[in-house]
């Protein structure tokens, strides 16, 4: 027994919106056998764009049952029965956020007639509803309403039921509920020959772009939790309708596949992705040392060619930033650019600073915790490599930083004998640094120790010395 379902909204947010009418066609797999509908009291303004789109206005619900009023009868109206849906996450999802604001857990097998429709009915230009409707001459009407679409949806089902032999069709659907996290256009063998290995994955559209890129210790892991969590809005539903095919790139360390990650994100510009778009900040932390010896903190903003310690998005994040390393390395307001008075700061009358703003401590004693601060968050000037797991058995990766600057990552065949800057160089492929490459290593490297981190000094002529 089916339970084909449709609703209404007050906006695409299960968690913040609510539902103003509900539809229920009941299907025994031959014929419709009963049906209920309601309009719904959300409890809030529905918006003037909504009206519009659906016909239901603030007066029309005035009157009608909260949702608590129904839910019993949504709850025996669909028990036991396949919960089928045109774009099923998006009604099943507010279903579920009603649900649990009443303290019930609703649980139902899902089916998706878009994932139906795309598989035995290939080659339609659309399938939205209305489209596919129209394309199949299924008559629609009272669009946007729950009874109408849920009659549509119900009879565009029947239509599906009547194109396989009904052994075929029994199992058809048995894979597709089990599938039934998956996009529309993904087909579950392709999920399930996923590497279970750390890497990049991509998500690309119809038409080959790629519109999201993500990370994993396990690609094939991560991709089915995706897959299976409730997207929360219509542009989450029409973000996973519209992934149609997956490519991924193994890295086996972790790392690397931050690394390459974030470089892809800012290369391509995934539509879905937005943390790591932006290509560099305004504002930078910088250092100097005074007439005295003492080293101070600053933030600025940057200018072309400036080589900032870290790159901050705007003046207020910057001050935030040295704040808090005045606070947590105990260093001076005043000499961090933020207590622009003459004499001691205040924090020196609170017996926070130990006096280097005055001279009362030795700029030696002081610039350790200034350099100690700077190592938290930049590599200074140093030269390092991170040795780490490679792609399969005798192979290593590396990520070379020279002179506090990423350089790029690769790999190499295990040797006995640890490699030369000069060899690392030529394995490694560049790559671009800013401030989110550096957060990456300095965060993994404070996080990780399994990894092999060898230093290197260069004189004068950048060329190795010791190691």
């Amino acid at each position: 027994m089916y339970a084909i379902v449709d609703i209404e909204t007050t906006g695409s947010r299960p968690t913040e919106d609510k539902i103003t009418e509900i539809a229920i066609v009941l299907h025994d797999g031959q014929k419709v056998v009963d049906s209920f509908t309601s309009l719904i009291n959300p409890g809030r303004s529905i918006p003037y764009e909504i009206t519009q789109l659906t016909g239901i206005t603030n007066e029309m619900v005035r009157e009608a049952p909260r949702f608590h009023e129904v839910a019993r009868r949504i709850v025996e109206f669909t028990e036991g029965k396949v919960f089928v849906a045109h774009n099923v996450r998006f009604d099943y999802s507010f279903l579920k956020s009603e649900f649990h604001s009443l303290g019930y857990n609703y649980q139902r097998k899902t089916l998706c007639t878009v994932r139906l429709s795309r598989k035995l009915l290939p080659g339609f230009p659309s399938y939205s509803l209305g489209k596919l409707c129209s394309s199949l001459k299924i008559p629609l009407t009272n669009r946007h309403r729950a009874y109408g679409d849920a009659e549509a949806t119900s009879k565009l089902f029947d239509k599906i039921l009547k194109l396989e032999k009904p052994h075929e069709l029994i199992d058809l659907i048995d894979d597709e509920i089990k599938a039934q996290t998956l996009p529309p256009q993904i087909r579950a063998e392709q999920v399930m020959a996923l590497p279970e290995e750390t890497g990049v994955y991509y998500f690309h559209d119809a038409h080959g772009h790629v519109i999201y890129v993500g990370k994993s210790k396990n690609i094939k892991k991560r991709i089915v939790s995706h897959f299976a969590m409730d997207y929360k809005s219509r542009k989450s539903i029409e973000f996973k309708n519209s992934i149609t095919d997956i490519s991924y790139e193994v890295t086996g360390s972790e790392l690397v596949a931050l690394l390459l990650e974030s470089d892809e994100i800012k290369r391509i510009k995934p539509k879905y992705n937005s943390a790591q778009k932006r290509t560099g900040g305004l504002y930078g932390i910088y250092q100097e040392l005074d007439k005295n010896g003492y080293l101070h903190l600053y933030f600025d903003r940057i200018r072309v060619g400036d080589e900032p310690l870290v790159v901050l998005q705007n003046y207020q994040r910057a001050q935030g930033f040295l704040y808090r390393q005045v606070e947590k390395f105990n260093l001076c307001l005043k000499m961090c650019d933020l207590h622009k008075i003459k004499g001691p700061c205040f924090d020196f009358q609170l017996r926070r600073c130990k006096g280097a703003c005055i001279g009362h401590e030795s700029a030696e004693e002081y610039n350790a915790r200034v350099q100690e601060a700077v190592n938290s968050f930049s590599f200074s000037k140093e030269n390092f490599v991170i040795v780490g797991r490679g792609r399969s058995r005798g192979e290593k990766s590396v990520v070379c930083i020279e002179g506090g600057k990423y350089k790029g990552f690769g790999y190499f065949e295990e040797m006995d004998e640890q490699p030369s800057l000069a060899q690392i160089r030529g394995y490694i492929k560049p790559y671009a640094h800013n401030r989110d490459i550096q957060k990456i290593i300095c965060g993994y490297l404070k996080a990780n120790v399994s990894d092999h981190l060898i230093k290197y000094t260069l004189n004068e002529k950048n060329t190795e010395m010791s190691q």
